[in-house]
Formats: C-alpha cells, structure tokens, sequence
C-alpha cells in the first residue's frame, strides 16, 4: 500500500424517503414491511445498509447503510485497545480471530444476552440525540458483550459521536448525500450527525434504533476479526468487482442480522418494547434493493433470521448459497 491516504474504507446509511407507520407495520407471520414509496437510488460514492462500500485500513469506516468502494487491506490499528480481559487465570487473553464462517463468534450456542435498556426521550437536540444514542450504545455492550466474551473475543466499547469530525482515524468523511451514519473501526466510533439523522429518520424511534443496532453490529464484526478476514478477500480496487460486491453484500446482510439479534435480546424490555422492536427489524426492509447491500427482500430476511433464532450462528452470512445473498 503506497503513503497516500486512502480513500474512505467503510460503509454508510444512505437517506431514504420518510415512512409514515401504518395501523400494523409488523404482520403476524413476518409478513412484507407494508409498500412505502421508494425513490430511485442515487448515485454515491460510499455506504453501507444502503449503497457502496469502501474497505480500507481494516474497514476502518463502516456506516449503515451503503457500501462502497474498496481500497486495500485490512490493517489493525495501531495501539487499538483488544478489549477487556478475562478475570480467569485459565483463560487466553481476548483475542479477534480473521475468520468469516469458522469464527467463534458464529459458533454454537451464542447470542447476545438480555439488556434493560433505559433510554431518555428522543428529542431533535443534538445533546438529546446523544443522551439517547449514548445510552442505546451502553445497552448494545452490555447485550453483545456475553457473546463475545463466549467466544474469547474482544469487547471493545464503540462511542457515538452526534457530530462530524474534521478529521478522523478514517480520513475524509463521507457527504451528507452519501451517508447518514457510519462506522469508523480506526477509533471505534459510530459517527450520526444530528442533521443527517433527523433529516433521514425525524422522530422515528424504530428507525433511529435500526441504524445504531447495524452500526454497532459493524464494530461487533470489527472486535471478532471479521471485518478484517473479510477485507483479506477483497481482490479489486473498488466495488465494481463482481466477486467483491459479493463480499459486501455479507458483511452488509450480517450487519442486519446481528442488529436484529439485539433487538431480539431485548425486546419487551426497558425502553424498547416489543411493538418498537418489530418496527426497527421491519425498518430494515425498507431500503431500496442493492448489488452492495442486497435486494430489499434480503435485506429484511437476513434481519427476521436473526430476530427469529436469536443465535448469531443464524447470521452466517459467508456459508449461505449466492442466491441467498443476492
């Protein structure tokens, strides 16, 4: 990899039309997300959920809902904190393992545990955003943390940041076009500015919920090594790439499906009820189809699998058939 700073590596939510709910958004039998007016995608440059990926740097950047272009290889950060330790003498330290379907993370038996999330009202201040998603991030480690302590792997807290920084461990930030939140692995942060949220989501708890549980399931791929033994299996330069695009499409689809797990963990308690929980699973059905992110239909099914099983073994993206990730 030549000095010059590589472009963006991640991913981001892009904006979609605003949703009015409906009387009975999430049908028994998970029935379709009811049809929404959909506006034809437009053209970026990066994302995650919802567009293009760019893999630079160990995937330093990941947001919500586009992929983008990729650039290079996955590096670990310098001095990146590997997480918490065991207490337990008999244990190697946590350690991420670059792994896609034989990761401890995927194995048998794990799933998030159950969290009270306690969280304050959602209000369009840029201090109440962050209350809002700072303790939504606290309820995602304490929920995710089991998990990866099951399987020996680092539990890292991701902070959340409701303002763009000039500059970042990933470079160049994405445009407000292009993302509405994002990920960046190079300082654990998921970036949601104020402006861009509220423009995309409003008032919207379910959706607002949908897009921090898939940014934190980018960190969740980042503390196992997933990220990074993906990133090793990008050959191109860009998404452009068929076989790449491919790649992008499991690590985007997973991300939903580890989102959705969460919300299955704690679903019907705290703050997040049972109806809020169905609503930001079926929000994940409401984005236009994707040769990054997936069709919208995977894109939904990809989240019910996780929200039913409530294993993460469910989120096996890398093992499942090319049809089934399309």
């Amino acid at each position: 990899m030549n000095d010059a700073e590589p472009p963006w590596p991640g991913t981001a939510r892009p904006p979609e039309p605003a949703w009015v709910p409906e009387p009975n958004p999430w049908a028994p039998n998970w029935a379709a997300a009811p049809p929404v007016p959909i506006a034809p995608p437009r053209s970026r440059l990066w994302g995650a959920v919802g567009g293009v990926l760019v893999i630079v740097v160990a995937f330093s950047l990941i947001a919500a809902t586009i992929p983008r272009r990729v650039d290079g290889h996955a590096v670990v950060a310098q001095g990146a904190d590997t997480g918490r330790a065991y207490g337990g003498s008999d244990k190697k330290p946590p350690k991420a393992v670059p792994e896609l379907a034989r990761n401890p993370l995927l194995g048998a038996g794990i799933s998030p545990g159950p969290a009270t999330c306690s969280l304050p009202d959602l209000g369009r201040a840029p201090e109440q955003l962050k209350a809002y998603y700072g303790a939504l991030a606290e309820c995602l480690e304490q929920s995710w943390r089991p998990a990866l302590e099951k399987a020996n792997e680092p539990t890292l807290t991701a902070a959340i940041s409701v303002t763009l920084p000039g500059h970042s461990a990933c470079g160049e930030a994405p445009t407000e076009n292009e993302a509405v939140a994002y990920y960046c692995g190079g300082d654990t942060t998921i970036y949601a500015p104020t402006d861009w949220m509220l423009s995309d989501a409003g008032l919207n708890k379910a959706r607002h919920i949908a897009t921090i549980a898939h940014e934190y399931g980018h960190h969740v791929q980042r503390e196992s090594g997933i990220l990074s033994a993906a990133a090793d299996k990008m050959t191109s330069p860009d998404e452009h790439s068929t076989a790449d695009k491919e790649v992008v499409r499991r690590i985007e689809l997973q991300a939903n499906c580890f989102g959705a797990l969460f919300l299955a963990a704690v679903a019907g308690s705290g703050s997040i009820s049972r109806s809020l929980a169905n609503a930001a699973v079926a929000d994940y059905g409401r984005a236009n189809d994707s040769d990054t992110h997936g069709s919208r239909e995977h894109q939904l099914s990809w989240a019910k699998a996780g929200y039913d099983s409530k294993a993460t073994k469910a989120c096996d993206t890398w093992s499942a058939q090319a049809g089934e990730v399309t």
